[in-house]
């Protein structure tokens, strides 16, 4: 049996922990840049807040109501959901790590135990420690567990853990269930589907294996109909290591010069390395893609995507971040007015083994590079993310005067909250 742990509404619950005043007010996150609209509480959700809403407009669809805006905290959220992890770890047989805010369990000896019951009291314990709701769905398959995660959130009849364990409880929540909101069935599909007359995941379980190969010819929709019909087929290194990490935002403005672009694209691919080694990863492939702003018709768009392949995997981040200044010095273009960029690392594999480039391969820099970034991260994770950063990592005032800003005060964040369990200066105060 398999299980899911959702984190509910999880950036607006790592807001609320320390903010319990807030229990009933309604609270939207705001993207980077306080751009739009990401998350939204349940109250605010009823108020009819829809996702992506541009934040300016906020006051002028709901002028009287009182809202609590955050700007996006994912240092805050990232701590938090760690907590979270960390009491799955202790609890489950064997677990591992979907996103930010799920995480899947697996239990191979399920005779001897009250899945229901462990769901609850697990839902109880992260709520007492750590102070985030969480809703827990059990079942065959990862996919019916991520239906059944679905009803134990909505439905408080549940009690936060919802047990899909027989043929009789797996269809009535198929018939229950929006062939749009099954997992692994994207938005292009679900209309496909829909045209077909397929409304619900039941529609769907019920057609013949045949009519699926032959309609969809897809290895992930035949895995999905596979596991609506009871099977486990959806295998579980899929979830351990990310074949693809992006990294982009929008600028806090538009920017013309290329020092300015390196500056941002250094950031975006220090974080990707940073990525690369939580998951114990290296990547072959380092991409930049940088954007116009599509909305100025007055002024000219340039839009490109470029890569450069390494002759040796890494999650280095000066060799990452040297490998995207590299990209993003061919693909720059004078005269135009960049309104976002990115970086993406791809072709990833586990950091051992490495085939080594018999030409290129320096043992001594190897291991220097290693032990640095380790330390590091070590550093930054005990005294807050960006303590130490690289020299082009950091921001300068556009005359040359003040201080340097490294990349987390180069993005607007008006709303942020303070991060009490990752820094010294936002430690709470008691009176």
């Amino acid at each position: 049996m398999y299980g899911i742990i959702d984190c509910d509404n999880c950036y607006v619950s790592c807001e609320r922990v320390f903010r319990p005043e807030l229990k009933d007010t309604p609270i939207v996150v705001l993207s980077n840049n306080d751009g739009c609209v990401v998350a939204r509480s349940n109250e605010a959700k009823k108020l009819g807040i829809k996702a992506g809403v541009p934040y300016y407009q906020l006051a002028e669809l709901f002028p009287d109501k009182k809202i609590a805006v955050f700007s996006s905290n994912y240092e805050l959220y990232g701590e938090l959901t760690s907590r979270v992890v960390g009491i799955i770890r202790r609890e489950a047989p064997a677990y591992f790590r979907y996103s930010i805010d799920e995480c899947f369990v697996y239990f191979e000896d399920v005779e001897q135990m009250d899945l229901k019951r462990w769901g609850e009291d697990l839902h109880k314990n992260v709520k007492l420690s750590v102070g985030m709701p969480v809703s827990i769905g059990i079942a065959p398959n990862k996919t019916l567990a991520k239906m059944a995660s679905h009803f134990a959130k909505r439905h408080m009849g549940y009690r936060h853990c919802c047990l899909i364990d027989c043929v009789e409880k797996r269809n009535k929540a198929l018939k229950l269930y929006p062939i749009d909101d099954v997992w692994g069935i994207g938005r292009r599909y679900a209309a496909r589907l829909r045209s077909m007359g397929v409304e619900t995941a039941y529609d769907f379980a019920t057609h013949s294996l045949s009519w699926v190969k032959a309609t969809f010819r897809n290895i992930v929709i035949e895995r999905t109909w596979r596991e609506l019909n009871g099977e486990d087929c959806v295998p579980n290194e899929e979830f351990a290591r990310k074949q693809s990490i992006c990294t982009s935002r929008s600028f806090n403005g538009m920017i013309t010069d290329l020092e300015g672009l390196r500056t941002h694209v250094a950031n975006y691919a220090a974080r990707c390395a940073e990525k690369l080694r939580q998951q114990r990863s290296v990547a072959y492939i380092v991409s930049v893609f940088l954007y116009t702003n599509p909305f100025r018709e007055d002024l000219p768009q340039y839009n490109n995507f470029m890569e450069k392949r390494l002759s040796m995997p890494t999650n280095s981040t000066i060799e990452i971040v040297e490998a995207a200044f590299d990209v993003l010095q061919q693909m720059y273009r004078e005269g135009y007015h960049y309104k976002k960029a990115g970086v993406i690392v791809m072709d990833i594999g586990p950091r051992t083994p490495i085939q080594l480039d018999l030409f290129d391969y320096n043992a001594e820099q190897f291991q220097k590079m290693k032990r640095l970034d380790a330390i590091i991260d070590r550093i930054n994770k005990v005294n807050g993310t960006e303590t130490i950063v690289l020299g082009s990592q950091q921001y300068t005032s556009r005359n040359g005067k003040g201080k340097a800003q490294v990349f987390a005060n180069a993005i607007k964040h008006d709303y942020r909250s303070q991060n009490p369990t990752t820094r010294w200066s936002d430690i709470i105060v008691l009176k």
